[in-house]
C-alpha cells in the first residue's frame, strides 16, 4: 500500500509508524504513513452473524473503554465483552475495503466519533478530518473495541503508542490468545518497530496465529502470521 503524507504543525512532525490514539493514557499519535500488509489472495467469507450498533462515548479510566451507548446487535452489551464478541465482530467485516481515496467505513467512524475529535485537538491538528484517507488497521481494531464495549482494548489511531498503552499498564506479552491485540513489527525492532495491528482469533501452537486485520491490502482480511513477525500482544479485559 502506497505511503500516505499530510501536513501538521511542526512540533507534530509529518511522518508517524502505523496506526493509534491513546485517547484516556496519555500518548497520542496520528495513522500510519507506513506501508500496510500484504493483500491476501483468498480472503474468507465473513461469518454470519450479526453486527454490533454502538455510540462514540469516550469511556472512564485509564483506558479508553466504550461506555454507555454500545450495543451488539441490537441488544444492550453487558459488562465488557468476550473475546469471541470482539473475533465475531471483527469476522462480520472481512471483505471491508476502503475507497479509491485510501479511505474507509472505519476512518470515518473515528473522525465522526468523540475520541477522533479529542485526540485531532490533542496532536495539534483543526479537525479529526485529519485521518481521513490515513492508514486504518487501528481504527479498525479500536472500532472493535467500542462496538463490543470490550474493556482495556484502548482506543488509537497510532500501533505505537497503542501497544506502549498495554505495556505500561501491564497488559502486554508474548502468547497469543484469541481476541489479544497483535502488534506486528515487520522489520523487528520491538515496540518502536511495530507497523501493523490484527486481532488473533487462533494459535495454531506451530509457530503461526491465525488473525483478522483492517487496511490489510486495503480491506479486512484474514491471515495467518509467523509469530517471528509479532513484536508483542495486548490483553483487553475480557469477562
Amino acid at each position: 500500500m502506497t505511503a500516505r503524507t499530510f501536513t501538521l504543525p511542526k512540533r507534530i512532525g509529518t511522518r508517524v509508524a502505523a496506526g493509534a490514539i491513546l485517547s484516556m493514557a496519555g500518548a497520542f499519535g496520528f495513522a500510519s504513513l507506513m506501508p500496510s500488509a500484504h493483500a491476501d489472495t483468498n480472503p474468507a467469507k465473513p461469518a454470519q452473524v450479526a453486527a454490533a450498533k454502538a455510540g462514540t462515548g469516550t469511556g472512564t479510566g485509564t483506558g479508553t473503554d466504550a461506555k454507555g451507548a454500545a450495543k451488539n446487535a441490537g441488544q444492550a452489551v453487558k459488562a465488557g465483552a468476550s473475546a469471541q464478541d470482539v473475533i465475531n465482530l471483527a469476522r462480520t467485516q472481512v471483505g471491508t475495503h476502503e475507497d479509491a481515496s485510501g479511505n474507509s467505513k472505519f476512518n470515518n467512524w473515528y473522525i465522526d466519533s468523540a475520541l477522533g475529535q479529542q485526540n485531532a485537538h490533542r496532536i495539534g491538528a483543526k479537525s479529526a478530518s485529519v485521518y481521513k484517507g490515513q492508514s486504518w488497521c487501528d481504527m479498525f481494531v479500536s472500532w472493535l473495541g467500542q462496538h463490543t464495549g470490550t474493556k482495556g482494548m484502548g482506543a488509537d489511531a497510532y500501533t505505537v503508542s497503542h501497544a506502549q498503552w498495554f505495556k505500561k499498564t501491564g497488559h502486554f506479552g508474548q502468547t497469543p490468545k484469541p481476541g489479544a491485540v497483535v502488534f506486528f513489527a515487520w522489520n523487528g525492532g520491538g515496540i518502536k518497530g511495530i507497523d501493523h495491528v490484527g486481532i488473533v482469533v487462533k494459535d495454531n501452537h506451530n509457530g503461526t496465529i491465525n488473525t483478522i486485520e483492517g487496511n490489510t491490502g486495503n480491506a479486512v482480511k484474514t491471515k495467518v502470521r509467523d509469530t517471528s513477525t509479532v513484536a508483542g500482544y495486548g490483553y483487553p479485559e475480557y469477562r
